[in-house]
């Protein structure tokens, strides 16, 4: 029995179904497949910054390590060596010694002074300039010294061998006549100078300046140094503490009472006191104060438990004044002790009741508070890498820890905030990673830079917006089809043209052509508009024979020659008139006139380049979305009796808004995130002005510039990885609101 005809097609078409049906579910779960696979992608990539950068906010610790059995000696200073295994001791009786830190087995010593030469004063000692320590003698004299240390290998066993070196010379130096009392002394030194400050007894302020005779490099073993002793007059006393800064400029005298003087000595022969300040309220007493490091702020310890850090800020009239910049109050008892860090912004202090604390300046942070398990603290040192902190108390106890303070600079106010740096007028939004000096205060706000990126973003869609969206519904909605086919993909092939290039041209073609007729180019926003309108005028005046000689939808080819020609004109009549109205030179006019800085590379350039960068996206979506709209709404629209602009702006434009709003916050995620053109045509300068013709610096291009030459898991390293994660965040913000934006427009205008 033969089947049917009917029979095998009905076979057939269950057949092809069921092929139809495999097919879709393979599509199905192809895009599954692929769509787990990016959020998959995304993910990782999530997890990956948020590992790099977590140990940014990591908190400080203290860890306890073996202290020696042995009881420290009474000592008038006490510091550590780099790796914080080797203590150096000065003691009362004028002899210095070298104790391993861990077994108290004392490694190296000898006394600093010859027999009957003098007595050293207790008080008078400590670390002035990285590693310089001035010592007192009771005959009015004074003693430069630093301990050196150099890494040896012994049998291929690592090693540390120390020794004692005198910056002018073994013989102290006379400060003060003969007879007289120190009070407080203070020195600084660099290769070719040295400046020695001392108070008496009797509050006389005198300074010695050591330099070698000729000029030379400072070397008191070859060259004979030439002293200069000035006494610099009474000052407000009684004095406890004097400080000469690290690079031999300003010199403070300090009463108990919280009287702080500021001395001018940048012309060693004419100091000058530039003013004195109360840095403590009535009632309240300075128990210790201590340079930052880099030798441009200090630090001062009160009795309340506080700790103010102070520097010279210069005010409207270029006059500079000791300003109050923070105050950190974490400790309660008054302040026993305070010592900097070598190289960073951190300090650690101590209390009359052993407690100690660790800050950071910039950051201002308090980052870890700790009972030391002593009474008042004799002596606190933090060895040079800051990894290794000791305290000892009168009776000879010692403590040692291990520091875990990787990176104290970084904190919601130091990246997001206004933050007061040293040498600034007023507290600022400032990104300035790094610098030649070992003390420079690094300087990293994030918020200049998410400024510059919303600014690039901000100029290149104000150019792209308005060119591609209405380019997009000429396009779609008036142009014939035979030129829409040629325009179309010749303005989307514009979107394969590499960023590099266009930022390129704009850096080095496009920037000297804006400055030398920026008169032309701001003038073009008004003259080209009102030119087409012009001409669509005249256009429409024109006899219909004259009309008809162009099919409809071709008008848009006699505007090409038009906008060329008022380029033209324009480009041409700019120097001229800028000649006649603005003295030759349209940009230094309104810096005159109106105080605008114009940088050649500005964001005027940024917005012009990345803009041809955003067109081609924004139109093309947007062109789909307007071409998609079915052609019933738009003839029944007509039908009904609208015009054509009516059924444009209230049919065709409403039920693709979804897909035109997409258009737009695509393009605004491609700007945000755009490196190579912001890179190569701003001045990446990241400073935060609106201003058109200024510069800024994005995120993207600060990744860019920076992450080549950033140290491997360093603060900065770690921080640029913050700013790409805050890149990340800031364009998957913009894409969620734009998806949900757009499905509610879709809801709203899709049964149109």
């Amino acid at each position: 029995m033969t089947a049917s005809p009917l029979s095998e097609i009905t076979r057939a078409l269950l057949a092809q179904r069921g092929w139809r049906v495999l097919k879709d579910r393979l599509f199905g779960w192809t895009m599954a497949v692929g769509g787990l696979a990016v959020i998959s992608a995304l993910l990782t990539l999530f997890l990956f910054l948020l590992w790099v950068i977590f140990p940014l906010f990591r908190s400080a610790s203290l860890t306890p390590l073996k202290a020696s059995a042995a009881r420290a000696e009474p000592a008038l200073h006490r510091s550590l060596n780099e790796y914080g295994d080797l203590e150096f001791v000065v003691t009362a009786d004028g002899r210095y010694h070298f104790v391993d830190a861990l077994t108290g087995a004392e490694r190296d010593g000898g006394s600093l002074l010859a027999p009957g030469r003098g007595t050293l004063l207790p008080g008078l000692t400590g670390y002035r300039n990285h590693g310089v320590l001035a010592l007192g003698l009771t005959d009015g004299r004074a003693l430069l010294v630093t301990p050196t240390y150099r890494s040896t290998f012994v049998n291929n066993i690592p090693g540390v061998a120390a020794s004692l070196s005198y910056p002018v010379g073994r013989e102290p130096i006379q400060v003060l006549p003969v007879g007289t009392k120190l009070r407080a002394l203070a020195a600084a030194t660099t290769a070719d100078s040295t400046t020695i400050a001392a108070v008496s007894d009797n509050d006389e302020l005198t300074m010695a300046y050591l330099a070698p005779a000729g000029g030379l490099a400072l070397d008191p073993d070859n060259a004979p140094l030439e002293t200069t002793l000035m006494v610099l007059g009474r000052v407000a006393g009684p004095v406890t503490q004097v400080l000469v800064d690290p690079d031999q400029q300003e010199l403070y005298t300090v009463t108990e009472s919280g009287e702080v003087s500021f001395f001018d000595i940048r012309d060693k022969a004419a100091p000058r006191l530039v003013e004195t300040t109360r840095v403590v309220p009535g009632g309240v007493t300075v128990t210790d104060v201590r340079w930052l490091a880099g030798g441009n702020s200090l630090l001062v310890g009160d009795s309340r438990g506080r700790v103010a850090q102070w520097f010279p800020a210069r005010d409207q009239t270029n006059a500079r004044h000791l300003t109050k910049v923070r105050e950190f109050t974490a400790l309660s008892a008054p302040i026993s002790r305070i010592e900097p860090e070598y190289f960073r912004k951190g300090f650690v202090a101590s209390d009359l009741t052993g407690q100690v604390a660790l800050y950071h300046t910039t950051a201002e942070r308090t980052l870890v508070v700790a009972a030391t398990g002593l009474g008042e603290l004799a002596s606190l040192a933090i060895s040079p890498r800051a990894a290794v902190l000791m305290a000892t108390d009168a009776q000879g106890q010692t403590r040692r820890w291990a520091v875990s303070n990787r990176h104290p600079e970084v904190s919601w106010h130091s990246l997001w905030e206004k933050v007061w740096y040293e040498g600034r007028q007023q507290p600022e939004y400032i990104w300035q990673s790094s610098s030649a000096s070992s003390d420079f205060e690094p300087k990293f706000s994030l918020t200049p830079l998410v400024f510059g990126t919303l600014k690039a973003a901000f100029y290149s869609l104000l150019f792209a917006i308005p060119i591609a969206v209405m380019g997009a519904i000429y396009t779609a909605y008036f142009m014939h089809a035979t030129l829409r086919a040629f325009v179309k993909p010749s303005i989307e092939i514009m979107a394969a043209l590499p960023t590099v290039i266009l930022g390129f041209l704009a850096g080095l073609w496009l920037a000297p052509i804006i400055e030398s007729h920026l008169l032309a180019v701001l003038s073009l926003t008004i003259l080209l508009p009102l030119s087409v309108l012009l001409a669509s005028l005249l256009w429409s005046l024109c006899p219909l024979r004259l009309r008809a000689l162009l099919r409809p939808g071709h008008e848009v080819l006699l505007l090409v020659p038009l906008i060329c020609v008022v380029l033209a004109l324009a480009m041409g009549a700019s120097q001229p008139l800028e000649e006649l109205w603005f003295g030759g030179s349209l940009p230094h006019w309104l810096t005159q006139k109106f105080g605008f800085t114009y940088e050649q590379r500005n964001s005027l350039v940024v917005g012009i380049a990345m803009g041809f960068a955003v067109i081609p996206t924004i139109f093309s979506i947007s062109e789909d979305a307007i071409f998609a709209v079915p052609g019933a709404l738009t003839t029944g629209s007509l039908a009904l009796g609208a015009t054509p602009w009516q059924t444009l702006s209230r049919v065709v434009v409403l039920t693709a808004s979804p897909g035109i709003f997409a258009a737009v916050m695509i393009g605004l995620g491609r700007a945000v995130g755009e490196t190579m053109i912001v890179l190569m045509s701003t001045g990446n300068t990241p400073v935060m002005d609106f201003s058109i013709f200024q510069g800024f610096r994005a995120l993207s291009a600060n990744i860019a510039v920076e992450m080549p030459e950033a140290e491997v898991n360093s603060t900065h390293f770690r921080v640029l990885f913050l700013a790409a994660f805050v890149l990340f965040l800031t364009t998957f913000v913009f894409n969620s609101v734009a998806e949900v934006v757009r499905q509610r427009l879709r809801r709203r205008y899709g049964n149109l």
